[in-house]
């Protein structure tokens, strides 16, 4: 018997496509496309980070679509937290069509998002009673085809979920973020157990951009790349996604040398 969830998640799409049109899972602008060969299945498209900081450490130049991607905050809790789920917003808000939001909490704050580029009218947001049942719908969101990202927030994701969500990822060419959420400090050390996503991420908050009057300046974040398949790793300090989701280099740094803020590793599998 199908799940209440993936059956209300069904209906919401079919609704939102209108009759049977289907959202194109394409980045705006529209996305690279590395790797072409005689066949369709070896073209592997990517959603540019337009910083040659990050892009330059992954495969094709950018983040890879048709594939699943971890992130989570570093180590301060829901200050972290928040940072990493903004970074997601940001890069689902590159992406053209729907995004699908799976949640296990009702906290997620859609003007937050909207900040980093991710409208309200954009998000299908899903509210699953339980981990298991989030795991469904992500799954079902990626395998569907028509969104242009499927965001969902995990506390423990094993690498036989993570293999399901990564060939689901494939079979539609819709990017997945996986948003690692953890309600105790402990619960964390899982983020470092091997999974199949193609990249993993961890961010963390810096302090704001200065300001010449008493306010609170731009947020700033450091970006880690802690993995990627077929590619490096890299490290950045930057400033937070704007209102389109771009992230941008430290604005005192434009003029200056950005290797004083990043910090690029040597390649890894």
């Amino acid at each position: 018997m199908m799940s209440p969830h993936l059956t209300a998640l069904r209906a919401r799409i079919r609704e939102l496509e209108g009759g049977g049109k289907r959202f194109a899972a394409r980045s705006e602008p529209e996305a690279s496309v590395a790797g072409r060969g005689d066949e369709p299945s070896t073209e592997t498209r990517v959603l540019p980070f337009e910083l040659p900081a990050l892009d330059a450490a992954l495969p094709g130049g950018g983040l890879a679509l048709g594939a699943l991607h971890e992130i989570a905050g570093s180590g301060r809790g829901a200050v972290d937290g928040a940072a990493a789920a903004l970074f997601a917003a940001g890069i689902a808000a590159r992406t053209r069509g729907r995004v699908l939001w799976c949640v296990a909490r009702s906290d997620l704050f859609a003007p937050a998002l909207a900040q980093a580029g991710l409208a309200p009218d954009r998000v299908i947001y899903v509210e699953a009673g339980d981990e298991p049942a989030l795991l469904a719908c992500f799954e079902e969101g990626l395998r569907h085809g028509g969104l242009g990202a499927v965001v969902a927030e995990l506390g423990r994701l094993s690498m036989p979920a993570s293999r399901r969500l990564q060939l689901a990822a494939e079979s539609s060419g819709t990017l997945g973020l996986a948003l690692r959420r953890w309600r105790r400090a402990e619960s964390a050390e899982g983020f470092g157990q091997p999974t199949a996503a193609a990249t993993r991420w961890r961010v963390t908050v810096l302090p704001s951009a200065p300001l010449p009057v008493p306010g609170v300046g731009r947020a700033r974040w450091r970006v880690e790349l802690v993995r990627c398949r077929a590619g490096g790793s890299a490290d950045a300090a930057l400033e937070a996604c704007d209102g389109a989701g771009r992230l941008a280099v430290l604005s005192d740094l434009v003029h200056g040398s950005a290797e004083e803020a990043v910090g690029q590793r040597s390649a890894s599998g």
